[in-house]
């Protein structure tokens, strides 16, 4: 995909020179197979999968679809009040991969397919992956953030939220322009975040403003001699989420 000024364009109409028509015909048309087919987003595919087997585990140790349940989900959960009692700190992470129906999951995976394909396309593999997981931990910060001490989190939506901001921040370095597409999709994707009852308003937030600045670090570094620097910066917002999490678990004394 190709970010132009009017939005996100298929690479055969993102302006192909003309010359050399049989060449250039064919390499979009194979381009898009491949991406229909996964293969130019193995990280998001593989990402999806995976929060399908966790949430079939859950239902199977649940009550079934409509009621997912169990030891995984249990002990999976974001729970500030676990975290603090048991310091049981993977919850940040594994509360990404579980869901609390169907519904929940289907959405969330629907954006994540649409939405993660193309932004891993833009960013790599390895980038991508950077910023989806610091996304939901910042999710997750946020979450905790907040919320109750006994609320029950769990969703791969603070991770999506980050995807979109990385879209936003991709969107923006191509045309120089935050009013496009991206923010309208932000927009009305944070207006139910508040407007919905049960939705963790505060891991969106989180995830969306780690996933910008994660974006921001990874995109301004990935041509430079420094390059690494960007993973480096990336790095410090996780342990900057992690820190806000720790002061708020903490402020349950």
């Amino acid at each position: 995909m190709t970010f132009a000024p009017v939005g996100i364009k298929c690479p055969e109409h993102a302006g192909v020179r003309a010359a050399r028509p049989v060449q250039r015909a064919a390499r979009p048309a194979r381009q898009a197979h491949r991406t229909v087919a996964g293969l130019d987003a193995p990280a998001t595919i593989a990402l999806v999968v995976l929060n399908v087997l966790v949430y079939l585990i859950t239902v199977y140790q649940g009550a079934g679809v409509s009621a997912p349940g169990g030891r995984v989900f249990d002990d999976g959960a974001l729970v500030g009040a676990s975290i603090y009692a048991d310091g049981d700190w993977y919850r940040l992470l594994t509360s990404m991969f579980l869901h609390a129906s169907l519904l929940h999951l289907a959405f969330n995976m629907l954006a994540l397919y649409w939405l993660g394909s193309i932004v891993e396309q833009a960013l790599g593999t390895w980038r991508y992956l950077l910023l989806y997981f610091v996304s939901g931990i910042a999710g997750a910060a946020g979450a905790l953030l907040f919320s109750s001490p006994f609320a029950v989190t769990v969703g791969a939506s603070g991770a999506i939220f980050g995807v979109m901001g990385a879209l936003l921040v991709l969107e923006y370095r191509a045309t120089g322009s935050f009013t496009g597409p991206a923010l309208g999709l932000i927009a009305i994707n944070l207006a139910l975040s508040f407007a919905i009852p049960n939705i963790s308003w505060g891991g969106h937030l989180g995830g969306l403003v780690g996933g910008v600045l994660a974006t921001f670090a990874l995109v301004h570094f990935q041509y430079a001699r420094s390059r690494s620097l960007g993973p480096v910066l990336v790095g410090l917002i996780m342990v900057a989420s992690l820190v806000v999490a720790y002061v708020r678990v903490e402020s349950y004394v």
